[in-house]
């Protein structure tokens, strides 16, 4: 995922025009200069998020690794917050390991800034998992905003007041238009109207409505919008009978506070009733949602295709954004909009019918999911991603109110926790069948089951899959048979071949018997899977080839690229190098397409090995890296059957390549991005070695350097004193004095003028 260019991130690009905070901007910047954490912190309403996104934008040459967005506004509980952060930072939380383990790890050696937005409701958690990554990554840095201070010892805060109000006084048009607010509200007004201007006339009434809104951004823009249909005077004249109204409301709230509910409650009492109502359902999503939604959960004027064109008329104002960071068009609301919207909701006695329509709409289109899911994951994933956080708002609302319902949405989701979210899958599964204990889940059984075996925890697979055949006995169908099947796989995980031979004849006597794709496919994995692991290629190759021919007459993607997967393996264990090397590169293609990064992991390694038989130890060596730096970002636990063939063809590659070569290549492999990885792997052009120095005629040679050390060793060959490397890398003095001294010491060299000779002769 890139945001600018070839730059990694995933900062979205301004719609708007940037107006203002010079101070806060240079004091921002300045900060890093010695800080790793910056907090912006302000109300509600005065611009730190756009504020944030300048700033990461303005920085984000100076991290290679990129600047990443985590926008926790719509993250309700702690217990999603880094899972949320990795989300944001395009990882997946497929494996067992701990998300914010898997994010300790990450950072680790990268140069990163990551910029948490919006964390007053998660303050302590944020403050937690803020410190643990800024100990794990030495280059990590952080922007945060919020209404309060995360309370840090290492964070340096940067206040965002609203921005200076004009001088009521001042009559000079020129002096006056440098005023942020009045630059805001023309700028702001000049695109909604077309041909707005600051003149004598519009002077007065602009100056008075930036005061009295004072000078908080959000406010400003919602009162500039207006220009399309009334003019200053009306404008101002209606905002004075809102703020009459509203400040009497409430004696306790902050006067900002006040201001901006009432610019707020200002714009929505001049939609008409449509209008309002569409507005205030809409506050049940959580996050962002699409027309398709709108049209199921909110009542417009007497018809869904109503809440539609409502939906379109809130946009046209400036009440709903437009968000354009999914591939689908979709929508959200602001912050703040969202507050004042659910507000009103709660008033009008909508409320349990809202979410009611909204438990339904989800209950179906995930029902619709599982369905179809089989036939077409990649659309239903992305779906997905656009919409996990209001199906998590749904889950939580039902399990809240103990509804049963809770956990056939669940279970329909389980593509999406196979894929997405392993360990928050068995986290919640584990919660409604302990909440369930005494009732009969065969279903939710088998996906806890599935969960278990993808996490290579044997013991949790045969505990929830012995009850789940228990709780099937009698049935005889596909639901039985699958958990007999995965129930084989998870028995031979933790070696015991009886019961999983047993559970395996027991699931094919029944497809046997029936004709179900499903419960046929899941035989013929675990057969294919029983062989991987017990080292049996023939067994392998007598499932997998047959499970393939089935995954692709269906167009089941998921299970193709298992059975190509293991096909792979048990091809490469006979010594048919060329063979598996299709098997793989075609899996690997469409575990990209279903962006499954485990199934990466693995395949990476497969193709690996690959090139290591055909005698290409650099491309070998890289894909190893590549594979063990993906292993990580997803938490993938490599079995038996895939240690087994890369434990060689890594000393193989090792032997051709030499041990130093080796490592050198293998980290050029970590670190690739993804996609670069995946482009190595099917298009077979090894990148240059991280770090390395190849002069002519000569194979690459490593250099003890890191990356940070290499970056100050070119900086100092150009002449730059330890102040300014400071300066361009956001390093304090002491820290790049370290880094030259260690350079020096490594090289073996007395003075800065030989490490600018050494970079000279062919540093890369």
């Amino acid at each position: 995922m890139g945001s600018h260019g070839d730059l990694p991130g995933n900062l979205p690009a301004e719609t708007t025009s940037f107006v203002g905070r010079r101070r806060e901007l240079s004091e921002a910047r300045n900060r890093f200069l010695n800080a790793r954490l910056v907090s912006l912190v302000g109300p509600g309403g005065v611009g730190k998020t756009r504020l944030s996104l300048r700033l990461g934008t303005q920085l984000r040459r100076n991290f290679p690794d990129g600047v990443w967005l985590v926008e926790l506004a719509e993250v309700p509980e702690p217990a999603l917050l880094a899972g949320a952060v990795l989300t944001a930072l395009d990882l997946r939380e497929q494996g067992a390991v701990d998300p914010a383990a898997a994010l300790a790890r990450h950072v680790k050696g990268r140069q990163l800034l990551l910029v948490f937005d919006n964390c007053e409701h998660l303050t302590r958690p944020v403050a937690q998992l803020t410190s643990e990554l800024l100990k794990a990554g030495p280059d990590l840095r952080i922007l945060a905003t919020s209404r309060e201070p995360l309370g840090l010892v290492e964070e340096h805060v940067v206040p965002v007041p609203p921005l200076e109000l004009p001088d009521p006084y001042e009559t000079d048009l020129a002096r006056l238009g440098l005023n942020e607010a009045v630059q805001l509200f023309v700028e702001r007004a000049g695109a909604a109207s077309g041909h707005f201007g600051l003149t004598p006339d519009s002077r007065v009434p602009v100056v008075e409505l930036c005061r009295r809104l004072d000078g908080i951004p959000l406010a400003i823009e919602l009162a500039a919008v207006k220009t399309r249909a009334m003019s200053l005077e009306q404008i101002r004249s209606r905002l004075d009978q809102r703020f009459a109204l509203l400040t009497q409301g409430s004696p306790a709230a902050l006067p900002r506070h006040q201001t901006l509910e009432a610019a707020i409650a200002w714009s929505y009492e001049l939609l008409d009733g449509d209008e309002r109502r569409v507005l205030r359902q809409l506050s049940v999503f959580v996050g962002r949602f699409q027309v398709e939604d709108v049209e199921a959960v909110c009542l417009g004027a007497g018809s869904p295709a109503g809440a539609a064109d409502v939906l379109f008329s809130l946009v046209d104002k400036s009440l709903v954004i437009r968000d354009r960071t999914a591939g689908a068009p979709c929508y959200r609301l602001h912050e703040s909009m969202r507050e004042f919207a659910h507000l009103r909701l709660l008033e009008s006695g909508e409320t349990e019918q809202v979410y009611a329509r909204m438990a339904a709409h989800y209950a179906a289109k995930c029902g619709q999911f599982a369905a179809e899911g089989r036939y077409r994951l990649a659309g239903w994933l992305a779906w997905t991603e656009i919409e996990a956080d209001n199906i998590r708002a749904v889950l939580d609302l039902l399990v809240r109110s103990g509804n049963p319902a809770a956990v056939d949405l669940s279970v329909s989701l389980v593509y999406f926790w196979i894929t997405r979210a392993t360990s928050e899958g068995a986290r919640r599964f584990d919660a409604l069948l302990a909440r369930d204990e005494g009732i009969a889940h065969p279903w939710a059984l088998f996906v806890r089951g599935f969960l278990a075996v993808l996490q290579n925890d044997a013991d949790v697979a045969l505990r929830a899959l012995e009850r789940g055949i228990d709780a099937a006995r009698g049935s005889d169908g596909p639901l039985l048979a699958q958990l007999l099947a995965m129930a084989s796989i998870a028995a031979t995980m933790s070696a015991d071949s009886v019961s999983a031979r047993r559970h395996l004849q027991a699931a094919q006597r029944i497809v046997d018997r029936i004709d179900d794709v499903g419960a046929a496919l899941m035989v013929h994995q675990a057969v294919a899977m029983n062989g991987f692991l017990d080292g049996d290629p023939a067994a392998v190759l007598a499932a997998a080839a047959p499970g393939a021919s089935l995954s692709r007459s269906i167009g089941d993607e998921y299970s193709l690229v298992m059975m190509l997967l293991n096909h792979g393996f048990a091809t490469l264990q006979l010594g048919r190098a060329g063979e598996a090397e299709q098997h793989f590169r075609e899996a690997l293609v469409l575990a990209r397409e279903l962006d499954d990064r485990v199934a990466q992991c693995y395949l990476l390694g497969g193709l690996g090995c690959c090139a290591a038989r055909a005698r290409e130890p650099r491309l070998a060596a890289q894909l190893f890296g590549a594979a063990e730096s993906l292993q990580e970002e997803a938490g993938a636990t490599l079995n038996a059957g895939i240690v087994r063939a890369l434990t060689p063809a890594k000393a193989t590659a090792a032997a051709m390549l030499g041990t130093a070569r080796f490592a050198a290549e293998t980290a050029a492999g970590r670190s690739l991005g993804r996609g670069a990885a995946v482009q190595l792997a099917l298009h077979k052009k090894p990148a240059a070695a991280v770090g390395a120095v190849a002069p002519s005629g000569a194979g690459v040679t490593p250099t003890p350097l890191g990356r940070r050390e290499l970056e100050v060793a070119r900086l100092v060959a150009e002449g730059c004193t330890n102040k300014e490397i400071g300066a361009r890398l956001f390093l304090s003095e002491r820290t790049v004095e370290s880094h030259v001294r260690n350079t020096l010491n490594k090289l073996g060299f007395s003075k800065r003028a030989q490490i600018a000779a050494w970079v000279s002769a062919g540093i890369p």
